[in-house]
């Protein structure tokens, strides 16, 4: 509900912000500004889809849905990625075709620089305000709809100066070339949000996930912990799934290895509190003497010559 809320925030101050700009390409006839109010109409119809998203994702795990709603985060992100690029193609469209019939004039342009200065700043502090929360709740739609936002400011910034230029040198024609380019860089920022949400919904690793995680194990690690292998980790919306394989002593108790495995959860729910997590408990043979830490150790074999590193590379081994 806390992201639901939030994201009806962004929905309400990007529906003002859309209609500002427009009253701004009615005044100056800009197409560098008529490229701005078209990516506002993305920012106002993905912040809708975002807040439906957000509400549904939030329903708890069910029969049906045993790992939650979460995913549904990543859809709102992959269709918010597809309307920027086709914002973005409508921006290169409008730019071409002015490039041959080209307007006559710009009339108040110092109007439309204005108001695309005070949005941009709008839409910088709130994509910034937009990605700290979706840290903070691992939401990868407030994360894309923040990147979005504060593409837009970068972008306004560039059409300030080019409204600028056009005003100092009255070449018309420099209009075309601003939304040309303000168009090929929201496609980019498009492909680029589309790239990451297709990489999550396809579950693939993330490296910074993966070696934060590892950070937390070698934080909190103990020395019956004798390695830790086959360990995937899957987000889901907020939700974190870690699976792994934990080797204990052969002649730990059932719950000698409960309270070892309990330990190494608790650790891992430094990293998220909203944790999914499933071990499986490997009894260790003497091929692990070398590299066990132990120092209690009455089964040991040889001595350990070799402490095992948990590294990334070695916690995600299918086997050690």
């Amino acid at each position: 509900m806390e992201k639901w809320k939030f994201q009806r925030i962004i929905v309400a101050i990007s529906a003002l912000l859309l209609i500002s700009k427009f009253i701004a390409y009615f005044i100056t006839n800009s197409a560098g500004v008529y490229s701005d109010a078209m990516e506002s109409i993305v920012n106002v119809v993905a912040g809708v889809i975002s807040l439906l998203s957000l509400r549904w994702a939030a329903q708890p795990a069910d029969e049906k849905h045993p790992y939650g709603h979460g995913k549904m985060e990543l859809i709102s992100a992959s269709i918010e990625g597809i309307l920027i690029m086709l914002a973005g193609g409508l921006i290169v469209y409008e730019g071409i075709k002015r490039i041959f019939l080209p307007p006559k004039e710009l009339p108040e342009l110092e109007i439309g620089i204005i108001i695309v200065a005070f949005a941009g700043i709008a839409n910088f502090l709130l994509g910034y305000w937009s990605i700290r929360k979706g840290k903070k709740t691992s939401s990868m739609a407030l994360i894309a709809s923040g990147k979005h936002l504060q593409s837009d400011t970068y972008s306004s910034i560039g059409l300030i100066f080019g409204l600028v230029l056009i005003k100092v040198t009255g070449i018309i024609i420099l209009d075309s070339v601003l939304a040309l380019v303000y168009g090929s860089i929201i496609i980019v920022t498009g492909v680029r949000i589309l790239k990451k949400t297709i990489a999550n919904l396809l579950d693939e690793n993330d490296k910074e996930e993966l070696k934060a995680i590892a950070e937390i194990i070698n934080k909190h690690k103990a020395e019956d912990w004798i390695d830790i292998h086959n360990l995937k980790v899957v987000s889901y919306g907020s939700s974190l799934h870690i699976d792994c394989d934990l080797t204990l002593p052969f002649y730990y108790t059932i719950k000698e290895g409960h309270d070892a495995t309990d330990k190494l959860k608790q650790a891992l729910k430094e990293h998220s509190n909203d944790l999914y997590f499933s071990v499986h408990s490997d009894s260790c043979d003497e091929k692990y003497c070398f590299q066990c830490t132990m120092q209690t150790c009455q089964k040991r074999n040889e001595p350990c010559t070799k402490p095992f590193v948990f590294s990334v590379e070695n916690l995600t081994m299918p086997e050690n």
